[in-house]
């Protein structure tokens, strides 16, 4: 490869991340390499993407499509989409304009009933019936009152929009979703072999348009340099296509791909074919290996001496790692959204809960309080990755720099501090740091449900700003989280939640089912825990996710300790993250979870908390163990 004297980089946010705020990964390593004199621009695909096939030119490039669909096999949506289209291609507009905050007196039509054409999505809103009125007339009038038409017309514009998804889906890409596309193509898949067949189709209406946007980004900035960061493995096959794009018409660009999902998934990478697309991949914080490669261009450093790097040389992927110091986190410096549209990003309503609407609710400022974790012993994290295991922190000075800058760049006061779980010292000092110098924001973001947050800590933070606050209750059942490594107790979990709720700050609890050895019992219990913790007010939102088993994990590394047996794979030659395992308990963790969630859900918009948890189970299951005023007397006790 030719060099480069100062190379222009691109780096790009691949289809799909989120949609009503910018992925964060670009921003820092702009901000970073801004900071060290290189020329770095960015662009966010994955919101161009939607905007462009969400509109009316986009809805009328799908009708083909539409009509070529057999008659026999036309959903109830399609023949719905087909029936209204004039309706769809009037309103898609203007509805984007809404959801963007540029037309906000349309709130009254569309909550109004009848603006929308309203397909199959819309039937979600009988959940919504009044529980003492379940006759009465409008479903949404309990859930919003009468006073809050904006908020309901968003909920209902977000299930308009993704009426319209389920039209594209069945009509021109099943793999399509706002968040998690075409991800069976790269989660834990050991061969190449079926995103290189996806590569190799024919390209879809989506797969054009995802080149179109690519080229005219490539024409608008002249790069010398392009990186793509795939946090998901729902952005890898839009990043392998962004890619080809680019190595077909400018194959003197040099590709270069890293993230979360290349972190994870992509450290015993042996595939050759992966760098038809990518001349380079990296692991772990991309400043220093960017660094080194950006050296590497300019002929300052050899092949030999560049840091965590995948390349192909003589045919074959070899993996380079120059032993030298990370950036440290105090001075990767100040992310910037310079390039990004950020008045044009979509604030979704696609759930009522005030906690949980956060994660796809309004634009937030994404920012780093530490690196790492400070505990780091989980036993179900990804604890040997340096994601987690490096842990670092910057002054409370320096970050309330970088939130002055952030802000007076944006004009955006709301911040998400995405740590995997912000030390209670760093959140003491940053908010005493917010109130010494007068700065206005509101925030929030992932903890430790630990002893360290006192109602008088919590008090602090809200007085800084803070509103909602996100921690890992995981198995609701003292007998796992001590196998876990939690360090957490369910009575001091419930003490804490309600020093946040006390404070005024939602709280939203991470939840887990199928760990190992977890039986039916256990189960129930946790479940009969989550209830209290609702029915007292500890927690206002919650989410119960499948238990994974991580190469990188204690369970991984050490299954003995945990009673299970690992599933033996076959040889990896791509990605590798997720493994199976064999638990002898036996216990049928899918009829478990769809009783779960359908609790959970109910228990977030208030519905059940007086029923028996048992009734949520379509199976028999035993009656629970914990006394059903648990969580009430734990906290009379503390008081």
């Amino acid at each position: 490869m030719s060099q480069i004297a100062s190379p222009r980089v691109l780096s790009l946010i691949p289809p799909m991340t989120q949609l009503n705020t910018p992925y964060p990964s670009t921003a820092y390593i702009t901000g970073f390499l801004r900071s060290r004199g290189v020329s770095a621009v960015q662009e966010d695909l994955a919101l161009a993407l939607v905007l462009r096939l969400f509109s009316r030119a986009g809805l009328q490039a799908i009708l083909p499509a539409v009509e070529a669909v057999p008659v026999k096999k036309r959903s109830q949506q399609l023949w719905h989409f087909i029936e209204h289209q004039a309706q769809y291609l009037a309103t898609i507009d203007r509805v984007i304009a809404f959801l963007q905050g540029r037309d906000a007196t349309l709130a009254y039509r569309i909550a109004s009933r009848g603006y929308l054409p309203e397909g199959a999505r819309f039937a979600s809103l009988e959940n919504y019936m009044d529980p003492d009125d379940p006759k009465g007339g409008d479903p949404l009038a309990w859930a919003f009152g009468a006073l809050g038409s904006y908020d309901r017309a968003r909920h209902l514009a977000t299930l308009y929009l993704n009426d319209v998804a389920d039209v594209l889906r069945e009509a021109v890409d099943p793999r399509f979703e706002f968040v998690r596309y075409a991800e069976s193509l790269a989660m834990a898949q050991p061969t190449f072999e079926p995103l290189a067949k996806a590569l190799a189709a024919a390209p879809n209406l989506v797969d054009d348009t995802l080149a179109e946007l690519t080229a005219a980004a490539i024409e608008r900035h002249q790069p010398d340099v392009v990186l793509l960061s795939v946090p998901f493995p729902g952005s890898v096959y839009a990043a392998f296509r962004i890619a080809q794009t680019i190595k077909q018409r400018w194959p003197q660009i040099r590709t270069v791909l890293g993230g979360g999902f290349v972190n994870t998934e992509l450290r015993e990478l042996k595939e050759p074919r992966v760098f038809d697309y990518f001349d380079f991949i990296t692991l772990d914080d991309g400043e220093k290996p960017i660094l080194a490669l950006l050296e590497h261009f300019a002929g300052q450093r050899g092949v030999s001496r560049l840091v965590r790097t995948y390349l192909r040389e003589d045919g074959a992927v070899r993996y380079v790692n120059m032993m030298e110091a990370d950036i440290p986190f105090s001075e990767v410096g100040t992310p910037t959204w310079d390039g990004l549209p950020i008045d044009r990003y979509l604030s979704l309503l696609d759930m009522l809960n005030p906690m949980h609407r956060l994660w796809s609710d309004g634009r937030w400022n994404k920012l780093t309080v530490a690196h790492g974790c400070y505990w780091k012993k989980c036993s179900f994290c990804d604890v040997t990755l340096d994601y987690i295991s490096r842990y670092e922190t910057a002054s409370a000075e320096v970050l309330v720099d970088r939130i002055e800058a952030i802000v007076a760049e944006t004009g955006q006061t709301g911040f998400h501090f995405v740590d995997e779980a912000a030390p209670p010292k760093m959140l003491r000092a940053l908010a005493e740091e917010l109130l010494r110098r007068n700065v206005s924001i509101s925030w929030w973001g992932n903890i430790r449900f630990e002893k360290s947050f006192t109602p008088e800590l919590c008090q602090l933070l809200a007085d800084s700003g803070c509103i909602a606050i996100s921690g890992g209750l995981e198995v609701a059942s003292d007998r796992l989280l001590k196998l876990m490594k939690k360090g957490v107790s369910v009575e001091q979990v419930a003490r804490v939640t309600q020093g946040f709720t006390e404070a005024g700050i939602l709280v939203h609890a991470y939840l887990m089912y199928g760990f190992p050895t977890q039986t039916v019992q256990d189960t129930v219990d946790a479940l009969e825990y989550v209830r209290q913790l609702f029915d007292n007010g500890c927690i206002q939102s919650g989410f119960f996710h499948r238990f994974a088993c991580t190469v990188h994990s204690p369970v991984g590394q050490n299954p003995d300790e945990y009673g299970v047996k690992l599933i033996p794979q076959p040889e990896i030659t791509f990605a590798r993250n997720d493994v199976g395992f064999i638990d002898p308990t036996g216990t049928d963790h899918e009829a478990m979870g769809r009783a779960l969630n359908k609790a959970l859900y109910n228990f977030m918009h208030g519905i059940g908390l007086d029923m028996n948890v048992q009734q949520w189970f379509d199976v028999r299951v035993p009656k629970p163990r914990v006394p059903r005023h648990f969580i009430a007397r734990a906290l009379q006790q503390q008081n």
